[in-house]
């Protein structure tokens, strides 16, 4: 039983490049798992029988992104080995919506064929890395408000097949994928020019300070050791008796 993704993810390739049109490249692989919110399995186990049969209700498939298209193909329940191709979507035309990336158990819901409603999805922190690369073909409005935000990780340059062997040709239920019709670049218009500064006027120039008035000489201090002058005995205030 592959239990590292490094191993699972090249049990993937392996897989799909049997398939996989000439030129294919592998970037990113994520194991998904079917049915309601992985949380509620403590309450489920509290009934009898019911955690059992959400259990075996469960389905598991992986979800591959290359540089053309997204494959859906299904996954062990015990071995985690992928097995057949059930869905191929073009990049742009990736059938997601209510996309929600939390701490641990992110979710989606993905319109699978011979489906009448959109499937949930339920994948484990342990691929997070693996959902932010895929979330780059999600499509506009297909990620929940609540949701939180996707770390792009860098272009990745896509893995090899294996032993470094090109994919084979084509084999059937793996369609090839429509070439993008190329863009013509639209000319930039001619840049006007902009309109010449005006200069700043000249700065005043700086007033002269007006000089500066000389302090009044200060009284020479008597010399120490002079004789103190006589001290005038106070006459008091007119009608007020002096105090003698």
């Amino acid at each position: 039983m592959a239990i590292r993704r490094a191993k699972q993810k090249a049990q993937v390739i392996e897989k799909l490049s049997q398939v996989a049109p000439p030129g294919d490249a592998f970037i990113a692989c994520v194991h998904v798992e079917t049915g309601p919110s992985p949380w509620l399995n403590a309450v489920f186990d509290e009934i009898p029988l019911l955690g059992l049969i959400v259990a075996l209700t469960r389905r598991f498939y992986f979800l591959t992104l290359t540089n053309s298209s997204v494959v859906v193909n299904t996954a062990s329940r015990w071995t985690n080995r992928p097995g057949e191709v059930v869905a191929v979507f073009p990049r742009h035309a990736f059938p997601v919506s209510r996309v929600k990336r939390a701490s641990i158990w992110s979710s989606m819901y993905l319109q699978l064929p011979d489906t009448a409603k959109p499937t949930r999805l339920n994948v484990h922190r342990y691929w997070r890395a693996e959902l932010d690369q895929l979330s780059t073909v999600f499509p506009p409005g297909s990620i929940d408000p609540g949701s939180q935000p996707f770390e792009l990780a860098p272009k990745a340059t896509g893995y090899p097949g294996p032993q470094g062997q090109p994919f084979p040709q084509q084999q059937a239920g793996y369609p090839q994928p429509q070439a993008y019709p190329a863009q013509q670049a639209q000319p930039y218009p001619q840049a006007q020019p902009y309109p010449p500064q005006q200069a700043y006027p000249a700065a005043p120039q700086a007033q002269p300070y007006p000089p500066q008035q000389p302090y009044p000489p200060q009284q020479p201090y008597p010399p120490q050791g002079a004789p103190v002058p006589p001290q005038v005995p106070y006459g008091g205030q007119p009608g007020y008796p002096s105090q003698r």
